[in-house]
């Protein structure tokens, strides 16, 4: 083996060492995949436990109830009290559902479990023109779990019976009650009241145990509640609701938090008490609120195995519990639209559900862009001028800064000769002296390069803030403009015969039309300035071309409200450039810049300069 093959192998060793080390993960990412993997692993055991019971249950029912002549009633009756205890009776019935309504929710409560079935909202509609129900199917769980003489009662497999017969419900003070109780004796039941107000989006819920102390075990100190449901596919824009369904929960009179929107996720022991918990839809919610708190939970988001579903949401919370001749737990929910207003009068924090964007984005939102929004929508029905008009104003509000930013354009462009005589003077190795001489050049003409990108900077967080707005609201939901159907989805002109990725299977004419404004704005805007770009041809092809390709690739599948917005605004910024270019006199700034420059050089010294010197003389003396 010669030196050069010596060298070839420390090299090759060399290479694959520095591949491995400078790609190689950090532990917080190996920590990060681990419990990603230990979360399906527990996701998948949770699946194939669930999967089993419902086999063991369904084999037991079949044992216990063959209808065979051998099987008397005894020995059947002693099969359910080894499987259920004092609640044996419970364990059969026949399945009805009772209406709860009143003229905003339609509710549907089973007598297998107690529980909720379905919810339906009577004044919207899905994007195909069916009924909306936040959920329903056998896939839904509302269950309040405890032991029993060593036996595990899962609520939701028992049979509860209504206290009234004839109206099923009952009218207390205005509201329509309905309840209904499970028995382990006489004088001893669990008890669910679900109570609904006119107009009202919110449930009364209570839980009442009444004489069940003897009943449950002794060392309990607190009992399960499991709530678990389906999330329909409600909107016409299936990808963007997936990445706007999610579980939300709100800490004690503390913040509020939410799980992955694309990702399954499990939080297990939440660090603190929780006041309630949300099962989010682009544009509903689901709300379990407490009326003191829950004092532990789990909580988990996945997506849904059925196609016609987005997401499968699951919540395990503990209630405190002591041996009380009567206990009672006081809950409500509330079932309805993701409409700021309504949920802020609650005072719980419930409108933080909606996505209006983080810090300073947010504020913009909720201080300035909702009331806006709200105020023209009280007395404007159509959405399209709605978004018109509060285009326009605010141009009109930031049109200040767009003057300073024309205008500091304006100034680098008149100085550009000059800046071409340094760069001449100046060779391209001397990179640094050329940067000084230039600034120093600006300084004594007094204009600021940045002057241009200060007003751009302020006005992002509007961009951005608008950015979340337009998706998130409910307003939007359904209302058409032009050609556009929902100007909450996307608008399409034109279905594919094919999916494009990244791009989708339809064409969005407003994506288009901001496409094409972005061009020419983009296209006018550096023609106001001093194009830096014409010696960077690969930056230019980027702002260029790219950008609103780009853009247009992306927006084609977002709410189209939002297309039409930044369409506007693009549109608008046109218009202004003409306008600016009318106002702005580059020769009278030309001779004011020399003004300036010729002060500069014959400016007195300061005061505080003249002090210095008299010091530095007095130092050398």
């Amino acid at each position: 083996m010669d030196r050069n093959q010596i060298i070839g192998i420390v090299l090759i060793c060399a290479i694959l060492f520095g591949t491995w080390f400078f790609t190689r993960k950090s532990p917080e990412e190996i920590a990060a995949e681990r419990r990603k993997y230990d979360s399906l692993v527990r996701v998948q055991k949770q699946l194939e436990t669930e999967k089993a019971a419902k086999q063991n249950q369904a084999k037991n029912k079949d044992v216990i109830f063959a209808k065979d002549s051998v099987i008397t009633d005894s020995v059947r009756d002693k099969r359910l009290i080894d499987q259920y205890g004092t609640f044996y009776r419970t364990a059969t019935g026949t399945k009805q559902s009772y209406t709860l309504e009143n003229q905003y929710i339609r509710l549907k409560i089973a007598n297998q479990g107690g529980q909720i079935s379905s919810v339906e909202l009577k004044n919207h509609k899905t994007y195909d023109k069916k009924p909306l129900l936040l959920f329903e199917g056998e896939k839904n769980r509302f269950a309040l779990n405890f032991f029993v003489q060593n036996r595990n009662i899962e609520t939701n497999l028992l049979f509860f019976k209504p206290t009234t017969s004839d109206t099923i419900f009952e009218v207390k003070d205005g509201k329509k009650v309905l309840t209904l109780r499970l028995f382990a004796a006489e004088n001893k039941y669990l008890e669910y009241e679900y109570s609904l107000e006119p107009n009202s989006y919110i449930v009364g819920f209570k839980m009442k145990l009444v004489g069940l102390e003897t009943e449950i075990a002794q060392n309990t100190n607190s009992l399960d509640l499991i709530w678990e449901a389906e999330m329909p596919a409600l909107e016409k824009g299936r990808d963007w609701e997936m990445q706007a369904t999610t579980l939300y929960y709100k800490f004690f009179e503390d913040e509020v938090d939410y799980l992955s929107e694309t990702a399954t996720e499990e939080k297990e022991h939440l660090p603190t008490k929780i006041k309630w918990v949300a099962y989010k839809h682009q544009f509903f919610a689901s709300i379990l609120i407490a009326d003191n708190f829950i004092s532990k939970a789990d909580v988990q988001i996945r997506n849904s195995e059925n196609p016609k579903n987005l997401k499968h949401c699951y919540t395990h919370a503990s209630l405190p519990f002591a041996a009380t001749s009567n206990i009672e737990y006081p809950f409500k929910f509330y079932f309805g639209p993701n409409h700021y207003k309504t949920l802020q009068s609650f005072d719980l924090d419930l409108q933080e559900i909606i996505p209006l964007g983080w810090g300073i984005f947010g504020w913009v939102n909720r201080f300035a862009v909702i009331p806006l929004f709200n105020f023209l929508g009280s007395f404007i029905s159509n959405f399209g001028i709605i978004i018109l008009i509060m285009t326009l104003i605010i141009k009109i509000v930031l049109s200040p800064l767009t003057y300073r930013s024309f205008l500091s354009a304006a100034k680098m462009r008149v100085l550009k000769p000059q800046v071409d005589e340094i760069h001449a003077k100046i060779p391209k190795e001397k990179a640094m002296e050329r940067q000084q001489a230039v600034m120093a050049m600006y300084r004594k003409a007094g204009v600021n390069p940045l002057g241009g990108c200060i007003p751009s900077l302020l006005q992002m967080p509007i961009l951005i803030a608008l950015f979340r707005f337009f998706p998130a609201s409910i307003e939007l939901r359904q209302q058409s403009f032009l050609w556009a159907e929902d100007l909450s989805s996307f608008d399409s002109i034109f279905n594919l015969p094919f999916r494009i990725p990244l791009y989708g299977d339809h064409v969005s004419l407003f994506a288009l039309l901001m496409g094409i404004a972005i061009y020419f704005s983009t296209l006018l805007t550096a023609g106001q300035s001093n194009d830096s770009t014409s010696q960077m041809p690969g930056m230019k092809f980027m702002m260029y071309y790219m950008m609103p390709i780009m853009m247009v690739v992306w927006f084609n599948s977002y709410s189209s409200g939002l297309s039409y917005y930044y369409f506007l605004s693009n549109a608008l910024s046109i218009v202004q450039i003409f306008i600016v270019r009318r106002m702005i006199d580059e020769e009278s700034i030309l001779e004011q810049l020399k003004a300036n420059s010729a002060k500069k050089k014959v400016a007195t010294k300061s005061k505080f300069q003249q002090r210095l010197e008299e010091m530095a003389k007095k130092t050398r003396l």
